[in-house]
Order: structure tokens, then C-alpha cells, then sequence
């Protein structure tokens, strides 16, 4: 008998997870037991949850009841945003891989599986949402978009901006992708698709075979990056290694005619060398759909800056991208099964 322990939450139901889980290529017959974590909260609520685990990692919530005795027996543990806890992976001597249907793994106490050298496998749910996104944050903040709305609003009708002297399209701007993830390369395809020159840093990445997927890019160093791109588009995790690189060194190597656009995580960015850029205009303008503390507070200084766009952290939210992200999960761990690898294997 396998047996697979799944976890639904407030967004992707228990339900759902089993589903995926009985169509997985794996060793039959197989048993799958379900739990709920907070699955009862309203979605502010669950909201709350999902902040501090975020923030504070697998430790810093209370897991399913019970769980620690089907982990004794587990061969396989799917989740959304539960945690996955030392203490979980501690009882599961069975266990074979753990798969989580997000692309954040803030949730997962990725130590333990280190120690235990269990694969962990995730998937981007929203990548072509926030791909989308991103380009639409280039095009507002490019050509003042968001700006001039905001500007209507309160009755004005602007015709200038600080951008005026080099406001173009964006087929005539260079863009540098920090992080050629998932998310990343698909930026990559749709610029490529409008003609846009493409820049990359990842020192992770095999460029040839980035190169075989047909993708255009020019790699280069960090450094290169931000004093040359037009647009330094974020798509990073954060990791001890990534936590604030984007700093005050980074930041005044951009040209004043450049823009910094971040749809990954705030913790990438350091807050007080971000906020000084923009306020001494060391930039022309800066788009993040993420903050450093959600909701943002009035009394934050980001909200005093006219050369910041700032969106609501919805780049990922459609109707069906979270819902469904099991099914995207299960064909992600059938193709790993299959070949033994996987671009989505968190290498722990």
C-alpha cells in the first residue's frame, strides 16, 4: 500500500489535492488521507496565516491534528501553503518526496529535508498570470499610465512627467531579468515575441540549454545588468543569498533613466536603500506589486513617493490559477517519475 497524506487549505481544498494524488504514476493501490489547515477562516483571516507563515516559516503555526500519525506511515506529502514541519518530516521515515503546488517554499522546513535528502518538488500556479503582469507593470510605469490615472483622479490633466526626455516604447528599451526561473522565461518569450532586447543574470541556470528552448538572451554579470538594462525586472526567491542584494551598490549603478520593477518578493530589496533611490530621483520610477508589510500601513514611506507604482500583491490572482494548481502539480511529479528530473525539483 502507498500512502499519500495531502493538506487543502483556505484556497486549494483537500479535495482537490486527493484527486491529483489518485492520478499519480506511483506505486499502486494506493490510500490517500486527507486534512484541512484552517480551510474554515474567511479569506482575511487566512490571509493572516499566510503572512506569518511566509514570514516566519513551518514552525511558527499550529499543524493539522493528528497528522503527526499518518506521517508515521507516509510515502508522499502534497500541500498548498501548509507547513511542512520539522516535526512532520521527523515522524515520516517512509517519506519519498514532498510536492507543494506553489512556488514559494517559505512553508517547508527545507532543512529537515536536506537531512533526509527528500526531493521537494513545487510549481509556479500563477506563472502566466504574473508573466502577464509584469509586462502590464512595464507599460504603466513606462509610459506613465498609472501615473496620469492617478493624476485624473484628483481632477488634473497632466501632460508632462519626469520621464519626458526619454519616454519611448518599449521595443526601444533593454530589459534585465534577474532570475530566469519559470516565471522568468516566460517574460523572456513574450518580449521576445515584441522585439524587446533581453537581458539576464542567473548563476544557476544552464544557458545552453535556455538557449536550446529557442529563448534570446544575453547573459551577463549582476553588475553589467543594472548599469546597462533599461528595466531590471525581479525574479528571485528569497534565500540568505538573495535577502536585500538589491541594495544602495546595486541601485547607483542604474541610469537615471531606468526603472526597477518587482513582482518576486520585497525581501530581495533592502526598503531604506529602495525608498532613497526614488526619493533623490537616482531612478526614473520604480513598480512593486509586493511590500514589506501587507496590508501597507498609512504612515509608510512608500506611499509618499510620485515615482512608485504600487499594486495590491495581485499579480498571481486569477480565478482559476490556484484552485487548480494541483493538476499542474500532478503532471510536474508524473513528468519527474517519468525522466528523474525536473526543472522543479528544489535542489535541497
Amino acid at each position: 500500500m502507498t500512502k499519500v497524506v495531502v493538506v487543502g487549505d483556505g484556497l486549494v481544498s483537500a479535495e482537490t489535492l486527493a484527486e491529483a494524488a489518485l492520478e499519480l504514476n506511483i506505486e499502486e493501490p494506493v490510500e490517500v488521507t486527507k486534512y484541512h489547515w484552517y480551510a474554515d477562516l474567511n479569506k482575511e483571516q487566512f490571509q493572516e496565516k499566510i503572512k506569518l507563515i511566509e514570514q516566519k516559516g513551518p514552525e511558527s503555526v499550529e499543524i493539522p491534528a493528528g497528522i503527526l500519525d499518518d506521517m508515521k506511515e507516509a510515502d508522499y506529502l502534497l500541500v498548498h501553503i501548509a507547513p511542512v514541519s520539522k516535526a512532520m518530516i521527523e515522524a515520516a521515515p517512509r517519506l519519498k518526496l514532498v510536492g507543494t503546488c506553489r512556488g514559494g517554499i517559505e512553508h517547508v522546513a527545507v532543512e529537515e529535508l536536506k537531512k533526509r535528502q527528500i526531493p521537494l518538488i513545487h510549481v509556479i500556479r500563477n506563472a502566466e498570470p504574473v508573466a502577464d503582469f509584469t509586462l502590464g507593470l512595464f507599460y504603466a510605469l513606462t509610459r506613465n499610465i498609472a501615473f496620469s490615472y492617478q493624476q485624473v483622479k484628483e481632477a488634473k490633466w497632466p501632460k508632462k512627467f519626469p520621464n519626458d526626455p526619454y519616454k519611448t516604447t518599449l521595443a526601444n528599451l533593454k530589459v534585465g531579468l534577474v532570475g530566469l526561473g519559470y516565471i522568468g522565461k516566460l517574460v523572456v518569450k513574450r518580449l521576445n515575441s515584441l522585439g524587446v532586447e533581453v537581458i539576464a543574470y542567473d548563476p544557476f541556470v544552464n544557458q545552453e540549454k535556455i538557449r536550446e528552448e529557442g529563448l534570446k538572451i544575453t547573459f551577463v554579470g549582476l553588475k553589467e545588468l543594472f548599469k546597462t538594462a533599461d528595466i531590471v525586472s525581479l525574479h528571485v526567491r528569497v534565500t540568505p543569498d538573495t535577502k536585500n542584494m538589491i541594495n544602495a551598490d546595486l541601485l547607483s549603478m542604474m541610469k537615471p533613466s531606468a526603472y526597477l520593477v518587482n513582482t518576486a518578493r520585497p525581501d530581495i530589496v533592502n526598503k531604506a536603500d529602495f525608498v532613497e533611490a526614488l526619493q533623490m530621483n537616482m531612478i526614473a520610477g520604480a513598480a512593486t506589486d509586493v511590500v514589506w508589510e501587507e496590508p501597507i500601513r498609512a504612515d509608510d514611506p512608500l506611499l509618499d513617493l510620485d515615482n512608485l507604482i504600487i499594486t495590491s500583491h495581485i499579480a498571481g490572482d486569477t480565478i482559476d490559477a490556484i484552485p487548480r494548481s494541483p493538476y499542474l502539480l500532478r503532471d510536474v511529479l508524473n513528468d519527474y517519475f517519468e525522466r528523474g528530473r525536473s526543472d522543479m525539483l528544489i535542489r535541497v
